[in-house]
């Protein structure tokens, strides 16, 4: 194995005790590998062992300061991903104007949502529709050349 695919293969135990994965991105170079060597060389784990603490300690800093800024996931949305993803791909590759799609949309709802969610799947799906762009349109697996198409017919 390489270095990059030891890094992140030593983030499993992490991820699978739901903890935050380490990262050397700000790790001083010349500590690392004052580190290595003491471990190497004389068989001593003292100064790697402070480097990856230090590591630690600060990847944790950075991963909960991103999870704050992404706030928590919204459930509806995940429990519903797959058919608001299904319905969007509805849309675009069938180019489809507003009119069109907003009717497209209600009859997705009522043929695969309970009524109580009816409401927030359709808001949902037009949310995902109106903030579509090239750089989001791999999420719904959907081509550049289909995309260009729909927002030709969109606007």
């Amino acid at each position: 194995m390489n270095k990059r695919v030891s890094r992140l293969a030593a983030n499993i135990p992490f991820i699978r005790q739901n903890l935050s994965p380490v990262s050397f991105l700000d790790v001083p170079e010349q500590e690392y590998i004052e580190g290595v060597l003491g471990v190497y060389e004389l068989n001593r784990i003292e100064l790697l062992r402070d480097v990856f603490v230090w590591a630690y300690e600060r990847s944790c800093a950075r991963y909960s300061a991103v999870r704050r800024s992404l706030g928590e996931p919204d459930p509806f949305r995940l429990k519903y991903r797959e058919l608001i993803a299904e319905t969007v791909r509805g849309i675009v590759p069938g180019i489809m104007d507003k009119k069109a799609a907003v009717a497209f949309i209600r009859n997705q709802a009522e043929k695969t949502i309970p009524m109580k969610d009816q409401a927030r799947f359709i808001e949902a799906v037009e949310t995902e529709i109106m903030n579509l762009h090239e750089g989001n349109i791999a999420r719904y697996s959907l081509k550049p050349s289909q995309y260009l198409a729909w927002r030709g017919k969109w606007h």
